[in-house]
């Protein structure tokens, strides 16, 4: 979808839209790819404390049962039962953390456009699931449930919580790095802060023009982040800032700042409307 948009014109009602208040500047931040990953670092984190709370109340009942004495109290048949239960209680949880860990690794390999193309997805998972589920409820496909029994997806929480060290120390690292190299848009021009000892590229901010894109419906509704090209006058090639979050934020703060631009929108993905 292509728009093209000059502040201050009547709307097509006849009827001028309110203004934005006008910011002295506008900073816009470029992110790599793996911001997308905090799914993924958030169910760590949810397996973590899951994980511990369980080992810790295992041991406590072991300490209070006196080690061999459970044998006498419950029996061998109960231990049993209690030991299958502990093991489709970590099983379920690292299914779950490997099911969110595969859908966000998705999201970072392909692009989806339309929402089309989300609808898709969501059917085919809810298809796949729903035939394991039948097919563990009433058998149809033997060597289906033989694969799935083979999976051994258990993790103790030593290991989430690594998994949630390691995003954490690679997000802060991303935090700093941006806090170094961003973009600030004036309205008489634009100045590219690049590096810790301070160095700037200067563009000019008049008869800049402005594109939006966004291409990947997972990446807006995650970050509500998109494609954010710049064209200033003076450039050949456009400035092409990836994974901008809250796009639509800063596409109106420039245009409040610069108040008339050739703005254009090319929007692939089908976003529903706002109320």
């Amino acid at each position: 979808m292509a728009n093209n948009t000059a502040l201050g014109k009547p709307s097509a009602t006849g009827q001028v839209g309110k203004p934005r208040s006008r910011p002295e500047k506008v900073v816009v931040r470029s992110y790599p790819k793996i911001v997308l990953r905090y799914p993924t670092w958030i169910a760590a984190i949810l397996a973590g404390i899951l994980m511990s709370w369980l080992e810790t109340a295992k041991g406590h009942k072991q300490d209070l049962s006196g080690g061999p004495a459970a044998s006498a109290e419950y029996g061998d048949e109960g231990n049993v039962h209690k030991g299958a239960e502990a093991i489709a209680r970590d099983w379920r949880i690292g299914f779950w953390f490997l099911l969110i860990v595969g859908l966000n690794l998705i999201v970072l390999a392909f692009d989806f456009p339309r929402t089309t193309s989300l609808t898709l997805v969501f059917c085919i998972v809810a298809i796949v699931f729903g035939a394991l589920w039948i097919n563990y409820k009433h058998q149809f496909l033997p060597i289906l449930n033989e694969w799935v029994h083979a999976l051994n997806p258990f993790a103790d929480a030593t290991f989430y919580w690594t998994v949630v060290g390691i995003l954490l120390v690679i997000y802060i690292f991303v935090f700093i790095d941006t806090r170094f190299d961003y973009w600030e848009i004036m309205p008489n021009e634009i100045i590219h802060h690049l590096g810790i000892l301070g160095n700037v590229n200067r563009y000019p901010a008049p008869q800049l023009k402005l594109e939006k894109e966004i291409t990947d419906v997972f990446e807006f509704f995650l970050l509500r982040s998109g494609r954010l090209l710049l064209h200033p006058s003076t450039e050949r090639r456009a400035i092409v800032l990836e994974t901008v979050p809250n796009i639509n934020r800063r596409e109106d703060d420039i245009q409040a700042l610069l108040r008339v631009l050739d703005v254009h929108v090319h929007q692939d993905v089908e976003m529903p409307s706002e109320h």
